[in-house]
């Protein structure tokens, strides 16, 4: 394994490996993808206040997310068409976070399906799923997840339509991708990614075909995506929703207080403050600049996430000093599964909770769980003073 310092070290051997149409899904934003880059770039706004002469031992990065004891509170985020960066993707990264001890998300359009990750894996991990109109697909959906022995549902609240992402259409991403000239002349340079896809059975939407009506291939996939999100998703739907699932839930995609106090409402035991890495709404807040209103009007009566934007660990001990109890990362592992696979992953966790651990201590601080803002620098303008 070359030496590997930081999670950037891991995205040039992920784009060295991993064909162009899934590097660009990972590594894009929706239109000008202005919040996509703020996401990453207003975390280097807050700055972290070094002390001295403090006792630094004995330290730790063990938390509880909605509950359940992690080794650091970070998850692995919901990501879609992992099986095509890596083969057998979500079954790789979920054995990672299991070893690890962090939470595993696994998404609705992912690649391995339910059953192929609980096949694998010998922990419960979460289950992410989309607001859609089919009330029997949904019902059969979250069925599926508690058969698996999932430990937490997120829905995804934020994806009713879709933003543009104009790599995705220039690139015709597709799973499994479309064999064009391009394409091809693009693979053809991924050898270890060629060979891992043709010795893996797991090339489509496994949740999705074989259990949605009607989908039974590409083609039928392709149309029944195209009518299957909910455009009229309202706080009603999503009492439905939670009454589908008896167990933990969390709602991922809050970035407005309005929607955070709603959120109070329909029985959440957490939210994700996220803007879905920069894939949805362009022209909106990061995450982080999100997060301190929303904390102060809710931060007490609802366990509040984040997402969207973290690359490190210091990303990460800036979320939770401003109040977050758990924080996701999506990009940053997939740069470990294109990379490296299973040991990728692994290696991007690591990453994160040593920066987060020694970046902890020159702050003085010994434990993740006593993190408040008292380390950090945050400029007087942070949130923003806007017109009304």
């Amino acid at each position: 394994m070359p030496v590997i310092t930081c999670i950037d070290d891991l995205k040039r051997i992920y784009a060295r490996r991993t064909p162009r149409m899934f590097y660009d899904y990972c590594e894009s934003g929706s239109w000008t993808e202005q919040t996509f880059r703020d996401n990453t770039s207003d975390f280097n706004k807050i700055l972290l206040r070094q002390r001295i002469a403090v006792d630094m031992s004995n330290r730790s990065t063990a938390s509880q997310m909605i509950g359940q004891d992690v080794s650091m509170p970070v998850a692995l985020a919901p990501v879609g068409l992992t099986g095509m960066q890596h083969a057998d993707g979500e079954i790789k990264a979920a054995r990672a976070a299991e070893k690890f001890g962090v939470p595993f998300t696994l998404s609705t359009m992912s690649i391995c399906s339910i059953e192929d990750v609980a096949e694998n894996t010998t922990k419960p991990f979460w289950m992410q799923v989309y607001t859609l109109k089919d009330d029997d697909f949904m019902q059969r959906l979250f069925d599926r997840a508690k058969a698996a022995k999932c430990s937490a549902a997120v829905i995804t609240v934020d994806l009713q339509v879709l933003g543009q992402r104009h790599k995705d259409l220039k690139n015709g991403l597709s799973a499994p991708p479309k064999l064009t000239v391009k394409s091809v002349a693009n693979m053809m340079t991924k050898v270890q990614w060629g060979l891992g896809m043709l010795g893996t059975k797991r090339r489509f939407f496994g949740n999705i075909v074989g259990h949605a009506k009607g989908v039974s291939d590409p083609t039928s996939l392709s149309s029944w995506t195209a009518e299957a999100f909910d455009e009229a998703l309202d706080w009603d739907r999503i009492r439905q929703f939670r009454k589908m699932w008896d167990g933990p839930l969390i709602l991922k995609g809050i970035i407005d207080v309005r929607d955070a106090v709603q959120a109070l409402n329909v029985g959440a035991d957490a939210i994700i403050v996220s803007n879905h890495g920069g894939r949805q709404l362009d022209g909106a807040l990061s995450a982080i600049r999100a997060l301190p209103a929303i904390m102060d009007a809710v931060g007490d009566k609802i366990e509040v996430h984040l997402d969207s934007g973290i690359r490190s660990g210091q990303d990460v001990l800036k979320a939770l000093a401003m109040g977050a109890k758990g924080t996701y990362v999506g990009r940053a592992y997939i740069y470990g599964l294109g990379a490296m696979g299973e040991a990728g992953v692994t290696k991007a966790l690591e990453v994160i909770q040593k920066e987060l651990d020694i970046s902890m201590a020159f702050c003085g601080r010994r434990d993740v769980t006593t993190l408040d803002r008292d380390i950090l620098m945050v400029p007087e303008d942070f949130e923003g003073r806007w017109a009304k």
